[in-house]
C-alpha cells in the first residue's frame, strides 16, 4: 500500500519537538497501523473495477431478460389490449354516428315545426288582415251611408226651410196686401 505522507519526515518532526527517536518511531508506526486498519475498512466497503464490471454484466443480463419478458407480454397482453381498444373505438364510432343521426333528426323536426309555426302565423296574419279589411269596408260603408243620410237630411232641412220661408213670405205678403 502507498502512504500519502513521508513517515521519515514525520519522525524527524517529532524528534525536533522533543520526542525521542524510539517514541517518534512508535507514534509513526501506530499512525501507519491506524491508517492501514482504516484503509482495510474502507476497501472492504469499496468495489473493485472487476467486481463492478461483473455487477454491470449481471444487471445487463437481467435487463435483457426483462426485455424478453416485455416482448412476450407485448405480443400477448398488449395485443389483447389493442384488440379491445379497437373494439371500443368501433363502438364509439357507432355511438357517435347514432348521436349525429339523432341530432339530424331533431334538427329536421325542429325545422319542420318552425316552418309549421311560421305558416300558422302567416295564416293568422292573413285572417287578421282579412278581418281588418272587412272591418275597414264596413266602416267605409257606414261612413258613406251616414254621409248619404246626412246629405238627405240636409236636403230635407233645406226644403223645409225654403218652404217655411216661402210660407212666411206668402203670409207676410198676404198681410201686406191686407193692410195696404
Amino acid at each position: 500500500r502507498k502512504l500519502f505522507f513521508d513517515t521519515h519526515a514525520l519522525v524527524c518532526l517529532l524528534e525536533e519537538n522533543g520526542f525521542t527517536t524510539q517514541q517518534s518511531e512508535v507514534i509513526v508506526s501506530a499512525l501507519v497501523k491506524i491508517m492501514d486498519t482504516n484503509l482495510d475498512m474502507i476497501y472492504k466497503d469499496m468495489v473493485t473495477k472487476v467486481q463492478q464490471e461483473i455487477a454491470l454484466q449481471q444487471v445487463m443480463s437481467h435487463i435483457g431478460g426483462v426485455k424478453k419478458d416485455m416482448i412476450i407480454l407485448e405480443k400477448s397482453e398488449f395485443s389483447a389490449l389493442r384488440s379491445e381498444n379497437e373494439k371500443i373505438k368501433l363502438e364509439l364510432q357507432q355511438i357517435k354516428k347514432q348521436v349525429m343521426d339523432e341530432i339530424t333528426k331533431v334538427r329536421a323536426d325542429n325545422k319542420l315545426n318552425l316552418n309549421l309555426e311560421k305558416s300558422r302565423v302567416k295564416e293568422l296574419h292573413a285572417q287578421q288582415d282579412r278581418a281588418l279589411t272587412q272591418t275597414d269596408r264596413k266602416i267605409d260603408t257606414e261612413v258613406a251611408d251616414l254621409k248619404t243620410m246626412l246629405e238627405s237630411h240636409k236636403l230635407d232641412n233645406i226644403k223645409y226651410l225654403a218652404g217655411s220661408v216661402f210660407t212666411c213670405l206668402t203670409v207676410a205678403l198676404g198681410f201686406y196686401r191686407l193692410w195696404i
